[in-house]
């Protein structure tokens, strides 16, 4: 999503007028302890609801072989108004959910019955979050008073990387952070031996901005040492599309480190990296489709990377994309084969489901499901809900299962990420919390076999 700070960027011009009137409400106020320190909260909740919660009208509308398993409604303290759910990640029986009021963990190891483990109040846009053995990575895209978890947004001066000891899910500790120009709207991990490099994305420049002056980089690679996480650090700042000049950025980079590959959605085109030295990616390919994306804004290889799906997230999430008056190939999600090491395009999918006018509707985020021999996706649709979708042929991608929640109304609201873990699906509410789906189908069904230590989206590993 796209919204917050007006970065001068040209394709996100018209998004930015869209969706001003929705980043502009006060934070809420915030509680904590020391300078620095997040504050912690284990409040279990127990098994979560079955139906849809606050805000919504009506009845979801399901396929007979997708059902809704559990619900986790958000709490205290990230419930306010602009507290919105962002990305998951996952480690282990844990998921771990981004908010812009913090983040939550939450214990999955009966995923029908999740429990909430811990709540750290750490406000800041948009807390796009991930998991690497004990710490945890927050994309703060956001001009803070300060590094910490009691910093204001008075005090434009910071923004970055905030890096947490996950060790205790139940009292995470802020252990440091790094500044990064423009912020991190998100960021991929790519790990190394004891050094973990992580790609930060974030749009710019915004010429009068004390944190995102001009020239900007495309992407900044920072170095975080596994066993030292306080020596964190910016160690290069790749520019691999050097005709766009001081750079509009990349929103995601999803690196495929078995495979040697990134592929980056760089808000006007698709990028192919070859990132077999991680500190310095280098170009492959680029690929341009001005007559129906206007986004570039995810990437998602295939298990054998011989495919990438990039999605187009038309109106920045704010819009109502998905109606008759939208062509089926905006707003959707491009699938292109990957031949000879360059990218072809094959086909288009968008949700077949039609959305009212007030229902912000868009391709956002997703991941595989691990069916071996398919190509098989779970992605989140804002208030159009989850789909599951095969795009084995690419040239005619096809859904095999949804769930859509009722209707919220206008306004931000929906799922904002939607991943297949260990059976499930999770998706991450914007409003509406945690919910787990299972989908029961004989093409999905392999996929239950396969277990997984960890899961962050932006870092493929194979199955």
């Amino acid at each position: 999503m796209i919204f917050g700070k007006v970065r001068s960027v040209a394709a996100c011009a018209a998004t930015m007028l869209l969706l001003a009137a929705c980043a502009a409400g006060p934070q809420p106020t915030r509680t904590g302890g020391t300078a620095g320190e997040p504050t912690p909260l284990t409040e279990p909740t127990g098994q979560g609801r079955s139906s849809s919660g606050s805000g919504a009208t009506g009845d979801a509308r399901t396929s007979p072989n997708v059902k809704l398993v559990a619900h986790l409604p958000r709490t205290a303290p990230l419930n306010g108004d602009m507290d919105w759910n962002t990305d998951l990640a996952f480690q282990g029986d844990y998921a771990f959910v981004g908010n812009f009021g913090g983040f939550s963990i939450f214990d999955i190891s009966d995923p029908e019955k999740p429990v909430t483990v811990s709540q750290v109040a750490c406000p800041a846009q948009q807390n796009d979050v991930t998991v690497h053995g004990d710490l945890l990575i927050l994309s703060v895209d956001e001009p803070r008073s300060d590094e910490t978890c009691t910093s204001t947004n008075s005090d434009r001066a910071w923004e970055g990387l905030r890096i947490f000891d996950v060790s205790d899910k139940k009292n995470p500790k802020y252990v440091s952070s790094v500044a990064t120009e423009c912020g991190s709207h998100t960021h991929t991990m790519v790990p190394d031996g004891e050094k973990l490099y992580v790609y930060v994305s974030s749009p710019g420049p915004e010429p009068e901005s004390e944190t995102c002056p001009p020239p900007h980089a495309l992407l900044q690679v920072v170095e975080i040492p596994t066993k030292d996480p306080k020596s964190a650090k910016v160690v290069s700042k790749p520019n691999f599309l050097p005709d766009q000049g001081d750079g509009a950025g990349c929103h995601d980079i999803t690196a495929y480190p078995e495979k040697r590959l990134a592929a980056a959605a760089c808000f006007g085109e698709g990028v192919l990296l070859d990132i077999s030295d991680p500190v310095h990616p280098k170009l492959i390919q680029q690929v341009r489709d001005e007559e129906n994306f206007q986004l570039w804004h995810s990437a998602t290889f295939n298990n054998d990377a011989t495919k990438v799906v990039f999605g187009d997230e038309l109106g920045g999430g704010g819009a109502p994309t998905c109606n008759s008056g939208i062509p089926a190939t905006k707003g959707a999600d491009a699938v292109y084969d990957l031949v000879n090491n360059k990218l072809e395009r094959r086909g288009y999918f968008k949700i077949p489901r039609e959305q009212s006018e007030d229902e912000n509707c868009v391709a956002h985020n997703g991941s595989l499901l691990p069916v071996p021999g398919k190509d098989i996706m779970v992605q989140s649709w804002y208030q159009g809900g989850v789909s599951v979708w095969d795009f084995t042929d690419s040239a005619a991608p096809k859904e095999i299962g949804y769930y859509d929640p009722p209707p919220f109304g206008k306004g931000i609201a929906g799922s904002w990420s939607a991943y297949y873990y260990n059976g499930y699906i999770y998706s991450s509410e914007i409003r509406d919390g945690l919910y787990v789906l299972r989908i029961d189908d004989p093409l999905t069904d392999p996929a239950k076999k396969v277990r997984m230590d960890d899961f962050n989206v932006q870092t493929q590993k194979s199955y």
